[in-house]
């Protein structure tokens, strides 16, 4: 299969048309003129410009089917594919390209003897320079309606061949991918008497390669995803579901899915950042190719300055605890954690809620909301300084009120674009960099049910402890480990968050809730997102007035740690299932 979906028709052939002319020019690396290109393309941006080009200069020009008949109506003499190898297309068009006569006059190193006299011998004609684009795969999964045979009859095959041969023999063939590339090209051409530096070349083969890594990173990521579709599908009601019972003995299940043996992954520079971390570190946004959404998916910048690096952090942090909720929700996330976040009737009072937790911390902090901003709650945010604001939509007064501040940045996202990063963050694998390698785990995600928690001690929950406990719960999976958070009435009040003791990450959430809401404290409730190992971190939460505890359970000195809540009076709870963050 060549690089254009349609199968060709008879092109215009050049005076020297016919199979088996033969012969290679000898050349040092470099020093060969361009005299024959191949030129197949899908995209046709430019293309006519280019041929013309390179006509002017004397090039012959092979070609295959739309390409041949763009070129040919706008006066460029082409010869078409199959007079170039002696072999007819076939097969819809799978197939032509895909011939010993064309890769040999690509690959031939035109400084080996050997090589020039196979060339001789067999009728090799030499190809110079290609220029090729691919089949629009990525295109045709992302519009979400294709088929799976549409998306496979998009898989290019010749296309990747061709770029990859000329690519790796670019001491002699020049290869181009990208329209951007044509002016100059032709423009050296010109000026080198048909030829091109092999710094050049090598620029070229460079981007070439990185093309095609991309484009079988798709597929290969899209192949993925159509696998995990199925193990889903095989899987759905064969396993009973896992009642809770302690983080120690829940693992992962004996008919997951495994984990990939290996992990393709290609990213591609999606905006240039000003700095990094650090004003000293270089800094870009890469999306990963064949993702179906990624963080900016959706996202427009309304107002504002550019996104910064730690931005960026930030926001995936706030955009995924937000959107963890069905009812108006707001968070509010400070170096990678969340200084505050909440439920409410609408907008304004999650909003208010959530700053309330902590407003010295939330200061320059990054905001998501999964509710559409009104002029209330638009001038209850715009009187705190907020580096980020993310929301599906904004009322027009709304927007007069935020953008008072210059500096604000405000992100509207497609509530379409929220659902699927919903549905993605629920597929996708985590992994994060380590030195020389990656880490690869199950995305995580609270799946524990009211019916599968377990109540430890002597003291059952109450009906608002227990939506506290779920919510708090729910919120301790977004906060770093050791993480501790302290919530009521569906607000978090104190959080406790990165700490290497449990013990300091409960003392941090008590310390807060009493700098801002100490009245909240009695009859709140407190999650741990591991066990506790000995009843000091507990206790000290039950010594503040907490009167529900949700944790993991799994420590063998739990009993110590119900012994003291049951001694308080206070329900505690397992969930059986570890929500670390590191």
């Amino acid at each position: 299969m060549a690089s254009e979906p349609e199968t060709t028709g008879a092109a215009a052939q050049s005076p020297s048309a016919g199979a088996g002319a033969g012969g290679i020019e000898p050349a040092a690396a470099a020093e060969s003129r361009v005299r024959t290109a191949l030129i197949s393309v899908s995209d046709k941006t430019g293309v006519v410009e280019l041929a013309k080009g390179l006509a002017e200069l004397g090039v012959q020009i092979v070609s295959t089917g739309g390409t041949a008949r763009e070129m040919a109506g706008a006066g460029v003499a082409v010869r078409a594919i199959e007079d170039f190898t002696g072999f007819p297309e076939m097969m819809d068009g799978r197939v032509k390209t895909l011939h010993p006569r064309l890769y040999a006059g690509l690959l031939a190193r035109r400084d080996q003897p050997s090589h020039l006299a196979a060339a001789a011998e067999h009728g090799i004609e030499q190809v110079d320079l290609v220029c090729v684009n691919l089949y629009p795969f990525e295109q045709t999964i992302a519009r979400g309606d294709a088929t799976d045979a549409q998306a496979i009859e998009n898989i290019d095959i010749g296309g990747p061949t061709m770029i990859r041969a000329a690519a790796k023999n670019h001491d002699y063939a020049a290869v181009l991918v990208d329209p951007a590339d044509y002016g100059q090209v032709v423009q050296e051409l010109r000026a080198g008497d048909g030829r091109l530096s092999l710094a050049t070349r090598r620029r070229l083969a460079a981007k070439a390669f990185s093309l095609t890594a991309r484009y079988d990173a798709a597929i290969s990521a899209w192949l993925a995803q159509r696998e995990a579709v199925d193990w889903q599908v095989a899987a759905a009601g064969e396993a009973p579901a896992r009642a809770a019972g302690t983080a120690g003995d829940a693992g992962v299940a004996a008919d997951a899915q495994p984990l990939p043996a290996r992990v393709t992954a290609v990213y591609e520079q999606a905006m240039e950042l000003r700095y990094g971390e650090n004003p000293h570190q270089r800094g870009a946004y890469y999306t990963h190719v064949g993702a179906t959404t990624h963080l900016l998916a959706g996202v427009t910048q309304l107002h504002g300055k550019e996104l910064s690096f730690n931005n960026l952090l930030d926001l995936s942090a706030a955009r995924q605890l937000a959107f963890d909720f069905d009812g108006p929700a707001c968070a509010i996330v400070k170096h990678n954690n969340p200084c505050g976040c909440a439920l409410g009737q609408d907008a304004l009072i999650a909003y208010q809620r959530a700053f309330a937790c902590d407003p010295m911390s939330a200061f320059g902090g990054v905001i998501a909301l999964n509710r559409r901003v009104d002029k209330a709650c638009a001038e209850a945010i715009a009187k705190q300084f907020v580096e980020v604001l993310i929301a599906p939509g904004f009322d027009q007064d709304a927007l007069e009120a935020l953008m008072q501040s210059k500096n604000v940045r405000l992100l509207d996202l497609a509530p379409e674009a929220a659902v699927a990063a919903a549905a993605a963050q629920r597929q996708a694998l985590d992994s994060r960099p380590v030195l020389g390698g990656l880490l690869v785990q199950d995305g995580d995600a609270v799946t524990e049910t009211r019916e599968q928690i377990r109540v430890m001690g002597a003291q059952e929950p109450q009906e608002r402890e227990w939506q506290d406990m779920l919510f708090a719960w729910q919120v301790c999976m977004r906060v770093r480990s050791n993480a501790i958070v302290i919530a009521r009435d569906g607000a978090t009040i104190g959080i406790g968050a990165g700490q290497m003791s449990r013990v300091d990450a409960v003392r941090i959430a008590v310390e807060k809730a009493k700098e801002h809401q100490p009245e909240k404290l009695a009859a709140s409730v407190l999650a741990s997102d591991a066990y506790f190992p000995f009843p000091d971190a507990p206790q000290l939460g039950i010594d503040a007035g907490v009167s529900a505890i949700i944790q993991p359970g799994g420590s063998i000195r739990d009993e110590l740690s119900v012994e003291a809540a049951d001694a308080a009076g206070v329900a505690m709870v397992a969930t059986g299932m570890r929500h670390f963050k590191h």
